[in-house]
């Protein structure tokens, strides 16, 4: 095992030459993917990489501060109504009705993280969930944010560039997604992501030796609010269209749902739990199609069941996978990625 001898060592993005090759392989494919991929897998990826967005947001609160939020989904609906409105209403262009959209977010999140001073576990997820469906609601039911009929996106204009088609606006979005995962994994390795780690082991010891709770919750709160208000604002023009009713309380047990999944309080957890789950959504909705699995579900639906419920299989698959993840491998696919990393270190012995 190696060990860290400086601080620096710990900072460090690259620790050797091997890690920057394919590092750099693997942002080179990612800019090259739009050219030989087709549209719907375009689409795919910039499904994948905005819940990746959020997914790292809610890593920072769930696993490395250990607080439980159900109520995310009522920070993108913020997100992507904040941001179209914005632009619509004010007239703001999208570089800076994204950022804002995002801040309102965030604003938001410190507000809900107050009630985590006295919260814990049961309570918390409680008191978010009730957040997360009453912003749902409200939108809803004021005509300003275009009541029940929703909102449609405006073109995204950045200069002289007009991202009016998946693959345009696929190299802003992974730009952006590269850029807040930096962001946050170097957060985790300062004073503040210290404070949050020293908080969800021990919030009364971390208080002890001077950890200020209510500034490191809140902030914790705030941050993750913040990238899921990012998340929001690109997602919406992803869709090109959005409406209250698709922010709902499953979207928010998704997004936890691919931070355990992947890997509590680890970088690559969210990425690699939002992919798989993000793939799986979009395949599992149209399961009847799939070659001889389709058939299958169908003859024991209508033999057993109703047809109308092979619709809800995709849950049952993803709540399969989270028990799953839970009595085998605690620590999600980042688990299993390390007890594979350390098996070939070690092979033949």
């Amino acid at each position: 095992m190696d060990m860290k001898r400086d601080y620096y060592e710990d900072v460090q993005l690259f620790t050797s030459p091997v890690v920057i090759f394919w590092f750099s392989a693997l942002i080179g494919a990612l800019y090259l993917f739009p050219l030989f991929a087709g549209n719907y897998y375009v689409y795919v990826a910039n499904y994948i990489a905005i819940n990746i967005i959020v997914a790292a947001g809610l890593n920072l609160l769930v696993g490395y501060t250990g607080q439980i939020s159900l109520g995310h989904a009522g920070f993108f609906a913020i997100g992507a109504y904040g941001t179209i409105i914005l632009m619509i209403k004010a007239g703001f262009p999208f570089l800076l009705a994204l950022p804002c959209a995002a801040f309102i977010a965030a604003c938001f999140g410190f507000l809900l993280g107050l009630p985590a001073l006295r919260l814990e576990g049961p309570y918390l997820a409680i008191a978010t969930l009730g957040f997360g469906l009453t912003i749902t609601q409200i939108i809803g039911r004021i005509e300003f944010f275009g009541g029940r009929e929703g909102l449609h996106a405006p073109d995204i204009t950045i200069g002289p560039w007009v991202l009016d088609t998946d693959k345009e606006f696929y190299y802003l979005l992974i730009t952006l997604t590269i850029l807040l995962l930096f962001f946050m994994r170097n957060l985790i390795k300062t004073r503040a992501g210290r404070a949050f780690i020293a908080i969800r082991d021990a919030d009364i010891a971390a208080q002890t030796m001077g950890v200020n709770i209510l500034y490191y919750k809140t902030l914790a709160f705030a941050v993750s609010a913040f990238y899921a208000g990012i998340a929001g604002g690109l997602f919406a023009f992803v869709l090109k269209f959005i409406e209250p009713e698709i922010f709902t309380l499953m979207m928010s047990i998704m997004f936890l749902a691919m931070v355990v999944v992947g890997g509590l309080g680890s970088m690559m957890g969210p990425i690699v739990g939002a992919t798989l789950l993000c793939w799986l959504d979009l395949k599992l909705r149209n399961i009847l199609d799939i070659p001889y699995v389709g058939e299958w579900l169908e003859q024991l639906s209508r033999h057993w069941f109703s047809i109308t419920g092979v619709s809800n299989i995709q849950y049952i698959v993803f709540g399969s996978i989270m028990i799953a993840i839970v009595l085998f491998e605690p620590l999600g696919l980042y688990g299993i990625w390390i007890r594979t990393k350390k098996y070939w270190r070690t092979w033949p012995f």
